[in-house]
């Protein structure tokens, strides 16, 4: 099913995201993941795309085997790095014929070591230019990415706002944020969307922090803020994963609690591949069902 129709039909929406493993040992612990978290019927499942379309058949693979074996929706994610428009298709089509119906559209960043994107020749150069193929000549939904704290190499938070619209102009159906950590800078993000004329449904995105290192490095890459509070009862607790993993939980229960009651179309919970944080955080919120005070949808 479409994720566009899933939005129209239901609310609140619940998804996960994965990263295809390099290591057997990594494909194992994600199969059980992800066969664990079957249970729990999430709405959809992502599958994220590596670096010059470094996992993409593994990115294929999994994505079939979420959709064909667990029954669960997938959502492909797709790059223009490192791909000519051909061979962009090729791989388009193969995603079609397994039946899958939904696709993220992501220009990709570049490799490892390198600070500069670059395009591919007779490659395409935007991300709008991948939804506007998928939309023109496929039956995909189509997802876009979108950043609360701004694109890290936007020019201002108001060009990076125009691209957003732009993505929904060339066809995109919904939007998928960046992690955040503090929920008004989703609100305040939606707002200014909305004033500038995108409709579509926009889904924060949620990761419940287990390494304090880890996150870091996650944060410096996207130019996330982690609120000053939060990051010092993090350190406090650095030296014990548990006590680590338990705030990453509760915090993260919290940021969903206030998004969900504010309106919010769902949630999009970054997993790292890993499946309790997310199932204990899913199962509180299924429990209180805070969409129910949401006044109107944001």
């Amino acid at each position: 099913m479409r994720i566009d129709q899933i939005l129209a039909e239901q609310r609140p929406v619940f998804s996960f995201e994965f990263f295809p493993p390099k290591t057997e040992e990594g494909h194992a612990n994600l199969r059980k993941a992800l066969e664990v978290l079957s249970a729990d019927e999430p709405d959809f499942v992502s599958v994220t795309y590596g670096a010059l379309g470094s996992t993409r058949d593994t990115t294929i693979d999994i994505v079939k085997w979420i959709k064909q074996d667990l029954g669960i929706e997938a959502m492909a994610h797709f790059t223009c790095v490192g791909a000519t428009v051909e061979e962009l298709r090729a791989t388009l089509d193969e995603i079609e014929a397994a039946g899958v119906e939904n696709v993220l559209a992501l220009r990709g960043d570049p490799p490892a070591g390198e600070e500069e994107w670059r395009q591919t020749p007779g490659g395409l150069l935007y991300s709008t230019e991948l939804i506007e193929l998928l939309s023109a000549s496929y039956g995909f939904a189509v997802g876009a990415a979108a950043f609360p704290e701004v694109h890290p190499q936007a020019d201002s938070a108001e060009s990076d706002i125009r691209f957003l619209k732009a993505k929904q102009d060339a066809g995109a159906n919904f939007l998928i944020t960046q992690l955040f950590f503090d929920n008004e800078h989703y609100f305040d993000f939606v707002a200014r969307a909305r004033d500038a004329g995108v409709t579509v449904p926009i889904i924060p995105g949620v990761m419940p922090v287990s390494n304090l290192r880890n996150i870091k490095r996650i944060t410096e890459l996207c130019k996330s803020e982690i609120p000053e509070a939060y990051e010092r009862e993090l350190e406090a607790r650095e030296g014990d994963p548990q006590a680590m993993q338990d705030l990453g939980v509760a915090y993260a229960t919290l940021q969903c609690v206030d998004l969900l009651a504010r309106g919010a179309p769902g949630i999009h919970f970054y997993t790292l591949n890993r499946s309790p944080a997310t199932r204990a955080i899913l199962a509180a919120l299924r429990a209180a069902e805070p969409w129910t005070r949401a006044k109107q949808p944001v």
